[in-house]
C-alpha cells in the first residue's frame, strides 16, 4: 500500500483528505484474514501451505530490503538486469507501492526530513500509530516530495515496467501465484489464506515497524540525531533493518558493520557479488564510523558527570593552516575549474567528488552552488526563494533548510574543505 505525497493536517490550515479506498483495502485483507484463519485454523492447514506463507513473507520482505530500499533508494550497489527484475516481481508482491513511488521518492524524503511533521512522510514525531500506518488512510500531499532527485529511476527501465504495470503485478505475485502453489499439494484455499492473506499483513507490519518501532525503542550507538534506534527484535522480522541507527551511513549496503549484525540481505548482496550480479558495493568509511561511536560515547559520558558535551561538530573549529580566499577567487575558481564548491559557515567545499554519493542527488549540490546561476525552480513552500544570500552560502539549506546533517555528515563537510572565505 503506498499513498501519494500530501502536507500534515497537523501543520496546514485545511485537514488532509482521507483515502477511502486505500484504507479500504487494507482493512479488507485484515478482515479476510481473520476470517480465512477463523475458518481453517493453523493446526488444520498442510504443513507445505504454512511453510510456503513463511518463505513468501520472506521473499517479499527481501524484495524490500534488498530491491527497494538498498538498491534503489540508497544506491548502495548496481544490480545486473535478471537481480533487478527479481526484486521488483519480489517487491510487487510486498503490495507496498511501486518502486519509483513507495520504494524510492518517499523513502528519500523520509530520509531528508526525518521527524519533520510536515514532510515526513512517517513522522514518528507524530505518534506511533501514525508512523505505523496511520499514513495509509490519508491523500498526503507533501510539498517537498519535487525536490528528490529521481532522474536515476526515470532511466531505469525495470523501474519504469513495473511502476506501470504495479497493480497487475501486484495481484498476480502476492493474490494469484499462492493458490496456484497450493494446488501442488491439493490446498489452493489454505494457501491462499496464508501464503497470500496472511502473508500480506506479516509484510506490511514488520515493514511499518521500521517506521514506528525503530523509532521509539532500541540502542543509539551511532547517532542521536533524530529518533532512528536499533532493535535486535526488529532485524529479526525484517530480514536485517532492525539495527536502524545505522542509517546515519545510508548508503552503506550493511544495515551494520559488524559481522555479528544480523542482516540476512547484507549476505545476500555479497552472494549475488560472488555470482558477479552485483557490484561497487559501497561500505561507509571506517573512519567514520569509529568517530560516530566515539561522539555518542563522550556524550554517554557527558551526561554521567553531568556536564555539558563539547563534542558537537557544531561548536567545534579547530585553527584553520590552508589558503584563504576572497569570494570573488572562490567564484573565479569554481567556474574555471568546473568545480561544485559549497560556501559553508565561511569555508570553500568542493563537493565535486561527492556529488553521485550524496543522497540528496547531484542536483541539489549545483543549486546551492557558488559560481554558477542556480536553478529558480519552485521548492515547495516559496522559503528558499526569498533570500539570495542565504542560497548562495547554502548555510540555510545544509543547517535545516532543506536536510538536518547527521554528525558523519559534518565530519564529511570538513573534510571537503579546501580554503576558508573571507
Amino acid at each position: 500500500m503506498h499513498s501519494k505525497p500530501a502536507e500534515s493536517e497537523s501543520v496546514g490550515t485545511h485537514k488532509t483528505p482521507i483515502w477511502w479506498s486505500n484504507g479500504a483495502f487494507f482493512v479488507g485483507v485484515h478482515i479476510a484474514a481473520a476470517v480465512g484463519i477463523w475458518c481453517l485454523p493453523p493446526a488444520r492447514a498442510a504443513r507445505h501451505t504454512l511453510l510456503l506463507a513463511v518463505c513468501m513473507w520472506q521473499a517479499a520482505s527481501m524484495g524490500i530490503t534488498v530491491g527497494y530500499h538498498r538498491l534503489y533508494s540508497h544506491r548502495a550497489f548496481r544490480a545486473a538486469f535478471p537481480v533487478r527484475m527479481f526484486v521488483a516481481l519480489l517487491g510487487a508482491s510486498a503490495f507496498q507501492g511501486s518502486i519509483k513511488v513507495r520504494g524510492c521518492l518517499r523513502h528519500r524524503l523520509h530520509h531528508r526530513f526525518t521527524d519533520d511533521p510536515r514532510h515526513d512522510p512517517y513522522a514518528a514525531t507524530k505518534g506511533f500509530f501514525w508512523s505505523h500506518m496511520g499514513w495509509i488512510f490519508f491523500k498526503s500531499q507533501y510539498d517537498r516530495l519535487k525536490t528528490i532527485e529521481s532522474i536515476d529511476l526515470d532511466n531505469d527501465i525495470v523501474v519504469r515496467i513495473q511502476h506501470k504495470y504495479y497493480v497487475p503485478l501486484a495481484l498476480l505475485t502476492g493474490f494469484i501465484l499462492p493458490p496456484a502453489v497450493g494446488l501442488l499439494w491439493g490446498d489452493p484455499l489454505g494457501a491462499f489464506i496464508y501464503a497470500g492473506l496472511v502473508a500480506r499483513l506479516l509484510i506490511w507490519h514488520c515493514t511499518f515497524l521500521v517506521n514506528s518501532l525503530a523509532h521509539w525503542d532500541g540502542l543509539q550507538p551511532y547517532s542521536d540525531d533524530n529518533t532512528s534506534k536499533s532493535n535486535l527484535l526488529l532485524a529479526l522480522l525484517t530480514c536485517g533493518e532492525g539495527n536502524h541507527n545505522f542509517h546515519s551511513f545510508p548508503h552503506d549496503f550493511r544495515s551494520g558493520p559488524s559481522p555479528l549484525d544480523w542482516d540476512p540481505s547484507k549476505w545476500v548482496i555479497v552472494f549475488l557479488q560472488f555470482l558477479g550480479l552485483a557490484s561497487g558495493l559501497r561500505r561507509a568509511c571506517v573512519e567514520d564510523i569509529s568517530a560516530a561511536r566515539e561522539h555518542m560515547l563522550q556524550k554517554e559520558i557527558a551526561l554521567v558527570y553531568a556536564s555539558d558535551s563539547t563534542t558537537d561538530l557544531e561548536v567545534q573549529d579547530e585553527v584553520w593552516s590552508g589558503e584563504t580566499w576572497t569570494k570573488e577567487l572562490l567564484a573565479g575558481f569554481a567556474d574555471a575549474e568546473g568545480r561544485c564548491v559549497l560556501l559553508l559557515r565561511g569555508y570553500a567545499v568542493d563537493v565535486t567528488e561527492y556529488m553521485t554519493e550524496h543522497p540528496g542527488g547531484a542536483s541539489l549540490l549545483r543549486r546551492y552552488a557558488v559560481g554558477r546561476k542556480r536553478s529558480t525552480g519552485n521548492h515547495g513552500d516559496g522559503e528558499d526563494e526569498a533570500d539570495e544570500s542565504r542560497q548562495r552560502t547554502a548555510d540555510w539549506a545544509f543547517h535545516g533548510g532543506i536536510n538536518k546533517h547527521s554528525q558523519a555528515a559534518k565530519r564529511l563537510m570538513r573534510k571537503l574543505r579546501i580554503a576558508k572565505v573571507q
